[in-house]
């Protein structure tokens, strides 16, 4: 009777150590409070993940995507693995909703995770547990989910859902700020803003690793996460046409390059890059007398551009005579 008893003893010792131990990893996870919101633009297929929260650095672990897969925003008291785990199931055929109910029937912390999954096909998925901290919720519509959990009020979540229906006119990288401003105008995290991410992965399934990520933005610290980036995401469109730009200059197109780098310099006028090189395309088709001026504002500026031409030569990438080269090179 005594060696019955103390097995008894021992196994209810088990069990409750397994119980504080299950609650204190959850406690243990990595803390993202956030709103957030995984979507498809219907025309292009591109998927996105955008973010913000009072948490240093959140895109690092709320954000996931895959292209030619779907895209995971994972919150609250995170588990980083519904990430990888989710997009896995997802590449192997499943639903955005078959895949986070396979998920999260297995977590035994799922009442303090809140999650949202969208998969290639544009069906979305999304998860609020019932320990998240007040006031959270989701919605999920057409090719969209958006979450959001430790809210100021009960209005957050309805605005999201608006300023994405609102906007289907925008790209969607630029959809999904708005989405996100929308959140914090209603209200946003109770405790305030401190980072942003947001994140756009192809329709279509990539050749290459590096070529995954259409956007990846992400603001770690900031007192205003999200105007900061919206300002990234112009320089990341303006860096677009400058990236075309090079590939033409590369073919030898000079006209298609300085349609890009124009674009480019209209979006940043005061940017000595893109001024620079829209005057190296000039010089190269043959519009010296519009480049030379050009080329005098940025060495004014910072003369290492003048040195940089004295280079360019040799590379192949400054094609003028030796009489148009030392015009440039004596401004």
């Amino acid at each position: 009777m005594k060696t019955l008893t103390i097995k008894i003893i021992l196994l209810l010792s088990t069990i409750s150590f397994c119980q504080k131990t299950v609650a204190q990893s959850t406690y243990k996870d990595q803390f993202a409070h956030t709103f957030s919101i995984v979507a498809r633009d219907k025309t292009t297929g591109e998927m996105a993940v955008g973010v913000q929260s009072h948490w240093f650095s959140v895109g690092t672990i709320v954000a996931w995507g895959k292209s030619g897969v779907g895209v995971v925003a994972t919150q609250s008291f995170v588990n980083p693995a519904y990430g990888p785990e989710g997009l896995q199931l997802m590449s192997d055929g499943k639903t955005a909703e078959e895949a986070l109910n396979k998920l999260t029937a297995k977590d035994e912390g799922k009442d303090f995770r809140q999650i949202g999954f969208l998969d290639v096909a544009g069906n979305a998925s999304s998860f609020t547990g019932e320990k998240c901290v007040q006031s959270a919720s989701h919605y999920v519509g057409d090719n969209f989910a958006v979450q959001a959990n430790m809210m100021l009020n009960d209005q957050v979540v309805p605005a999201m859902k608006k300023a994405f229906e609102a906007n289907s006119e925008l790209p969607l990288a630029e959809r999904v700020v708005k989405v996100l401003l929308a959140a914090q105008n209603a209200g946003g995290d109770i405790r305030g803003k401190q980072s942003a991410a947001l994140l756009v992965v192809n329709a279509e399934p990539v050749e290459n690793v590096w070529q995954d990520k259409k956007v990846d933005l992400r603001v770690d610290d900031s007192a205003a996460p999200l105007a900061e980036l919206e300002r990234l995401l112009r320089v990341h469109r303006a860096y677009d046409h400058m990236n075309k730009g090079d590939l033409a200059i590369e073919v030898n197109d000079m006209d298609a390059a300085l349609k890009e780098y124009g674009a480019a310099q209209k979006m940043f006028p005061e940017n000595l890059e893109m001024k620079y090189w829209t005057a190296i395309a000039l010089a190269n088709s043959g519009k010296l007398k519009d480049a030379l001026p050009i080329f005098k504002t940025v060495f004014s500026k910072d003369d290492n551009w003048r040195t940089l031409t004295k280079r360019l030569p040799k590379s192949g990438l400054l094609t003028v005579s030796e009489g148009d080269f030392q015009k440039i090179m004596g401004l």
